[in-house]
C-alpha cells in the first residue's frame, strides 16, 4: 500500500491540475467551435504573472493567484476583438492557425522579455512541507492542489447546471442562430467565454508554477497533454474533460512510479487506444459542455 498510495495521490493531483487546465479548452471549443492553440501560451502567461507578482514584485501568492488569471483573462479579451472575432463563422482550420500564430507570438515575446532561462516560484509557507499520508509523506502543496481542482470542477458543476449564466452559454453552444432570436447577446457571450477560458489555464498556471518549472516553452508541452485529455474525452464535453483528465492523470501517476521507461510513450498510447475503439472520445462531441 506504501507505494499504491502515493501513486494513486499523484494520479488524482496530476489529473486534477490537467483539468482545471484544459477544461477551458473543452468549453471554447463547445461554446465557439474553434480550436484555441493558444491556450496554452495563456497558461504559460498565468504562470509568468504569477512568478512576476511573487518572486519580482514580492507579493503574496494569494495576490497572485487571485490577480494574474484576471490579467491573462483581459489579454484574451483584446485576442478576441482585434483577431478572433474575423474568423468565428469561417473554417475550423482558419482558428486553428490564427491560434497557432497567437501562441508562437505570445511565446516570443515573453521569451524577449524574461529570456529563456528557467524561472522558479516557491510555494507559500502556509503550503510548505509534507504530512504523512497513507504511509507515505505527501507534499502539503500537493494537497492544496487537489483541493483547487476539486473546488474548481464543483464550480464548473454549479455555473453550468444552476445558473442562468451557464444556461445562457449552453444555448449558445446548442444553436447561436435561436439564441439570438431569443435576445442573447451572443457576441458579448462569445467574449465571456474565451477570457473564461483563458482565466481557467491562468488559473491552471499560477497553480502550477510552483511545481513545475517556469520556461517559454512550457506552453508547449501543455496543449499536447490539453490536446490528448479532450481527445481521450470527447472535443467540447465538460465530463469528457474531466475523465480524460483523470485518466492522463493515471498514466502519469501510475507509469511514472512502475514504467518509468515508457512514461513519455503512455499518454500517446492511451489516446491511441481511444481513438481506435471510440474516435469521438469517452463522452463523445455531442455531450454537455
Amino acid at each position: 500500500m506504501s507505494g499504491l498510495g502515493p501513486a494513486l495521490l499523484n494520479s488524482l493531483e496530476m489529473g486534477l491540475l490537467l483539468f482545471v487546465i484544459a477544461v477551458g479548452l473543452n468549453i471554447v471549443f463547445g461554446v465557439l467551435n474553434i480550436i484555441n492553440f493558444a491556450h496554452g501560451a495563456l497558461y504559460m502567461l498565468g504562470a509568468y504573472f504569477g512568478y512576476t507578482l511573487i518572486s519580482i514584485l514580492g507579493l503574496p501568492f494569494w495576490i497572485a493567484l487571485l490577480t494574474a488569471p484576471l490579467g491573462v483573462a483581459i489579454i484574451a479579451v483584446l485576442i478576441d476583438r482585434l483577431m478572433l472575432r474575423f474568423i468565428y463563422d469561417r473554417d475550423i482550420a482558419d482558428s486553428l492557425l490564427l491560434t497557432f500564430a497567437i501562441m508562437l507570438i505570445i511565446s516570443e515575446s515573453v521569451r524577449s522579455i524574461y529570456g529563456s532561462n528557467i524561472q522558479a516560484v516557491y510555494p507559500p509557507a502556509i503550503l510548505d512541507g509534507t504530512v504523512s499520508l497513507l504511509g507515505s509523506p505527501y507534499p502539503i502543496y500537493s494537497l492544496f492542489v487537489i483541493a483547487m481542482g476539486l473546488i474548481i470542477l464543483a464550480g464548473l458543476w454549479y455555473l453550468f447546471n444552476r445558473t442562468r449564466v451557464g444556461k445562457i452559454m449552453r444555448a449558445a453552444a446548442l444553436d447561436r442562430d435561436m439564441a439570438e432570436a431569443l435576445c442573447i447577446n451572443t457576441r458579448m457571450v462569445v467574449t465571456g467565454v474565451f477570457a473564461f477560458g483563458a482565466w481557467l489555464a491562468g488559473v491552471g498556471g499560477v497553480i502550477a508554477a510552483p511545481m513545475r518549472t517556469i520556461d517559454p516553452g512550457m506552453g508547449e508541452k501543455i496543449i499536447i497533454e490539453s490536446f490528448i485529455i479532450v481527445v481521450i474525452g470527447g472535443l467540447g464535453s465538460f465530463p469528457g474533460a474531466l475523465i480524460g483528465a483523470l485518466i492522463l492523470g493515471a498514466i502519469y501517476g501510475f507509469g511514472g512510479r512502475y514504467f518509468p521507461e515508457f512514461n513519455l510513450l503512455l499518454p500517446f498510447l492511451g489516446m491511441a487506444l481511444v481513438l481506435l475503439f471510440k474516435p469521438t472520445g469517452i463522452m463523445g462531441k455531442g455531450a454537455n459542455a
